[in-house]
Protein backbone atom coordinates (compact mmCIF):
# COMPACT_ATOMS: atom_id res chain seq x y z
CA UNK A 1 0.00 0.00 0.00
CA UNK A 2 1.51 3.46 -0.93
CA UNK A 3 -0.84 5.75 1.33
CA UNK A 4 0.14 6.80 4.41
CA UNK A 5 -0.36 9.40 7.46
CA UNK A 6 2.93 10.81 9.35
CA UNK A 7 3.94 14.40 10.45
CA UNK A 8 6.53 16.46 8.64
CA UNK A 9 9.65 16.84 10.87
CA UNK A 10 11.34 19.29 8.61
CA UNK A 11 14.04 19.64 5.27
CA UNK A 12 17.90 18.65 5.07
CA UNK A 13 19.89 16.90 2.04
CA UNK A 14 21.23 13.74 0.72
CA UNK A 15 23.30 12.85 -1.78
CA UNK A 16 22.48 10.56 -4.36
CA UNK A 17 24.27 7.30 -5.75
CA UNK A 18 25.57 9.42 -8.42
CA UNK A 19 26.92 12.36 -6.39
CA UNK A 20 24.36 14.61 -6.35
CA UNK A 21 22.88 16.70 -3.82
CA UNK A 22 19.06 17.05 -3.18
CA UNK A 23 16.68 18.78 -0.92
CA UNK A 24 14.50 16.24 0.55
CA UNK A 25 11.49 17.03 3.40
CA UNK A 26 11.57 14.76 6.65
CA UNK A 27 8.72 12.81 7.02
CA UNK A 28 8.04 10.23 9.90
CA UNK A 29 5.63 7.98 8.90
CA UNK A 30 3.33 5.33 10.23
CA UNK A 31 3.18 2.54 11.05
CA UNK A 32 -0.54 3.37 10.71
CA UNK A 33 -2.90 0.64 11.39
CA UNK A 34 -6.26 0.39 9.05
CA UNK A 35 -9.12 0.54 11.57
CA UNK A 36 -12.23 0.10 8.91
CA UNK A 37 -12.56 -1.53 5.32
CA UNK A 38 -15.52 -0.32 3.41
CA UNK A 39 -17.25 -2.20 0.26
CA UNK A 40 -19.09 -1.34 -2.84
CA UNK A 41 -21.24 -3.50 -1.41
CA UNK A 42 -22.17 -2.12 1.83
CA UNK A 43 -21.24 1.11 1.55
CA UNK A 44 -21.17 2.36 -2.25
CA UNK A 45 -17.36 2.57 -2.41
CA UNK A 46 -14.09 0.55 -1.95
CA UNK A 47 -11.75 2.17 0.85
CA UNK A 48 -9.93 2.08 3.74
CA UNK A 49 -9.35 3.83 6.70
CA UNK A 50 -5.94 4.25 8.38
CA UNK A 51 -5.51 5.70 11.77
CA UNK A 52 -2.26 7.11 13.07
CA UNK A 53 -0.97 7.59 16.41
CA UNK A 54 -2.31 5.83 19.23
CA UNK A 55 -5.21 7.45 21.60
CA UNK A 56 -5.77 6.60 25.04
CA UNK A 57 -9.88 5.37 25.01
CA UNK A 58 -10.51 7.79 28.20
CA UNK A 59 -9.27 10.61 25.46
CA UNK A 60 -12.05 9.79 23.07
CA UNK A 61 -15.26 10.38 22.79
CA UNK A 62 -18.26 7.28 23.17
CA UNK A 63 -19.30 7.56 19.47
CA UNK A 64 -15.74 6.99 18.17
CA UNK A 65 -15.18 4.64 21.09
CA UNK A 66 -17.57 1.85 20.56
CA UNK A 67 -16.77 2.43 16.77
CA UNK A 68 -13.45 1.48 17.53
CA UNK A 69 -14.15 -1.17 20.15
CA UNK A 70 -16.91 -2.73 16.99
CA UNK A 71 -13.93 -2.77 14.45
CA UNK A 72 -11.65 -4.37 16.75
CA UNK A 73 -8.68 -1.85 17.02
CA UNK A 74 -7.47 0.61 19.30
CA UNK A 75 -7.98 4.53 19.18
CA UNK A 76 -6.24 6.80 16.99
CA UNK A 77 -5.90 10.32 16.97
CA UNK A 78 -6.35 10.81 13.41
CA UNK A 79 -8.45 8.80 11.00
CA UNK A 80 -8.16 9.50 7.08
CA UNK A 81 -9.66 7.42 4.26
CA UNK A 82 -8.36 6.39 1.17
CA UNK A 83 -11.15 5.11 -1.59
CA UNK A 84 -10.06 2.26 -4.42
CA UNK A 85 -7.40 1.09 -2.07
CA UNK A 86 -7.96 -2.69 -2.49
CA UNK A 87 -5.24 -3.71 -0.15
CA UNK A 88 -5.11 -4.51 3.31
CA UNK A 89 -7.89 -5.75 6.05
CA UNK A 90 -8.87 -4.46 9.43
CA UNK A 91 -5.94 -4.30 12.10
CA UNK A 92 -3.33 -4.84 9.65
CA UNK A 93 -0.04 -2.04 10.03
CA UNK A 94 1.14 -0.09 6.97
CA UNK A 95 4.68 1.26 7.47
CA UNK A 96 7.16 2.97 4.65
CA UNK A 97 8.23 -0.28 3.68
CA UNK A 98 5.53 -0.36 1.04
CA UNK A 99 7.74 2.49 -0.38
CA UNK A 100 10.72 2.24 -3.21
CA UNK A 101 13.07 5.25 -4.00
CA UNK A 102 12.08 6.46 -7.45
CA UNK A 103 7.83 5.99 -6.46
CA UNK A 104 5.85 8.76 -7.22
CA UNK A 105 3.78 10.61 -4.64
CA UNK A 106 1.12 13.47 -3.87
CA UNK A 107 1.80 15.41 -0.26
CA UNK A 108 -1.37 16.89 1.70
CA UNK A 109 -0.58 19.28 4.71
CA UNK A 110 -2.22 22.43 6.27
CA UNK A 111 -0.22 25.44 5.11
CA UNK A 112 1.52 27.70 7.22
CA UNK A 113 -0.71 30.61 8.38
CA UNK A 114 0.38 33.85 8.08
CA UNK A 115 -2.50 36.28 9.71
CA UNK A 116 -3.88 38.98 7.76
CA UNK A 117 -1.37 40.16 4.66
CA UNK A 118 -1.55 42.47 2.04
CA UNK A 119 -1.19 41.70 -1.84
CA UNK A 120 2.21 41.84 -2.04
CA UNK A 121 2.59 38.74 0.41
CA UNK A 122 -0.78 37.20 -0.64
CA UNK A 123 -0.69 37.58 -3.74
CA UNK A 124 2.89 38.65 -5.03
CA UNK A 125 1.59 41.91 -5.90
CA UNK A 126 4.53 44.44 -7.86
CA UNK A 127 3.34 47.01 -5.51
CA UNK A 128 3.25 50.79 -6.37
CA UNK A 129 5.78 53.95 -6.58
CA UNK A 130 8.59 53.91 -4.44
CA UNK A 131 9.82 57.47 -4.63
CA UNK A 132 8.73 61.09 -5.35
CA UNK A 133 5.51 60.98 -2.74
CA UNK A 134 3.53 58.22 -4.48
CA UNK A 135 2.49 57.06 -1.60
CA UNK A 136 0.99 53.93 -2.37
CA UNK A 137 4.36 51.54 -2.26
CA UNK A 138 2.23 48.82 -0.80
CA UNK A 139 -1.47 49.56 -1.10
CA UNK A 140 -3.74 47.59 -3.31
CA UNK A 141 -4.56 49.61 -6.78
CA UNK A 142 -8.11 49.95 -8.46
CA UNK A 143 -10.76 47.47 -6.78
CA UNK A 144 -12.91 47.68 -10.09
CA UNK A 145 -16.08 48.97 -11.40
CA UNK A 146 -17.05 52.38 -9.35
CA UNK A 147 -20.76 51.92 -10.67
CA UNK A 148 -20.91 48.11 -9.10
CA UNK A 149 -20.42 49.87 -5.10
CA UNK A 150 -19.52 46.02 -4.37
CA UNK A 151 -16.34 43.75 -4.88
CA UNK A 152 -16.41 41.32 -7.17
CA UNK A 153 -16.39 38.40 -6.26
CA UNK A 154 -12.78 36.40 -7.01
CA UNK A 155 -10.77 39.73 -6.67
CA UNK A 156 -7.73 39.54 -5.30
CA UNK A 157 -7.67 41.62 -2.30
CA UNK A 158 -5.86 41.77 1.25
CA UNK A 159 -7.02 39.21 3.60
CA UNK A 160 -6.69 36.05 5.43
CA UNK A 161 -3.44 34.21 4.25
CA UNK A 162 -2.49 30.94 4.86
CA UNK A 163 -3.74 27.68 6.83
CA UNK A 164 -5.21 25.83 3.45
CA UNK A 165 -5.25 22.42 2.56
CA UNK A 166 -2.26 22.29 0.43
CA UNK A 167 -1.81 19.24 -2.07
CA UNK A 168 1.58 18.80 -4.04
CA UNK A 169 1.60 16.48 -6.80
CA UNK A 170 4.55 14.04 -8.38
CA UNK A 171 7.18 14.53 -5.94
CA UNK A 172 9.81 11.76 -5.85
CA UNK A 173 10.16 9.76 -3.18
CA UNK A 174 14.44 9.13 -2.49
CA UNK A 175 14.14 7.25 0.25
CA UNK A 176 12.14 4.97 2.46
CA UNK A 177 14.03 3.73 6.03
CA UNK A 178 11.93 0.53 7.45
CA UNK A 179 13.78 0.66 10.55
CA UNK A 180 13.19 4.25 11.95
CA UNK A 181 9.83 4.96 10.06
CA UNK A 182 10.95 8.02 8.02
CA UNK A 183 10.18 8.73 4.22
CA UNK A 184 12.39 10.88 2.60
CA UNK A 185 10.63 13.14 0.03
CA UNK A 186 12.30 15.00 -2.21
CA UNK A 187 11.56 19.11 -2.36
CA UNK A 188 9.42 20.92 -0.35
CA UNK A 189 5.29 19.62 1.08
CA UNK A 190 3.13 22.18 2.23
CA UNK A 191 2.82 22.33 6.70
CA UNK A 192 4.57 23.66 9.85
CA UNK A 193 7.30 21.25 11.37
CA UNK A 194 5.51 18.46 13.66
CA UNK A 195 2.12 19.01 11.35
CA UNK A 196 0.28 16.19 10.21
CA UNK A 197 0.94 15.46 6.40
CA UNK A 198 -0.47 12.78 4.38
CA UNK A 199 1.33 10.53 1.45
CA UNK A 200 -0.33 9.09 -1.53
CA UNK A 201 0.25 7.52 -4.85
CA UNK A 202 0.48 10.02 -7.10
CA UNK A 203 -2.60 10.43 -9.31
CA UNK A 204 -0.48 12.50 -12.35
CA UNK A 205 1.80 9.47 -13.64
CA UNK A 206 2.77 6.11 -12.89
CA UNK A 207 5.87 5.05 -11.66
CA UNK A 208 8.83 5.81 -14.00
CA UNK A 209 11.97 3.01 -13.48
CA UNK A 210 15.03 3.90 -15.20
Amino acid sequence: MKNILGRKVGMTSVFTDDGRSVPVTVIAAGPCTIVERKTKEKHGYDAVALGYESLKRSRVNRALGGHFKKQGVEAMRFVREFRDEPEGEVGQSVTVTGFEPGDRVDVVGISKGHGFAGGIKRHNFRGGGASHGSMIHRQPASNGDTNAGRTTKGSRRPGHFGVDRTTLQNLEVVRADGERNVLLVRGAVPGAKNSLVIVRQTVKTRNRKP
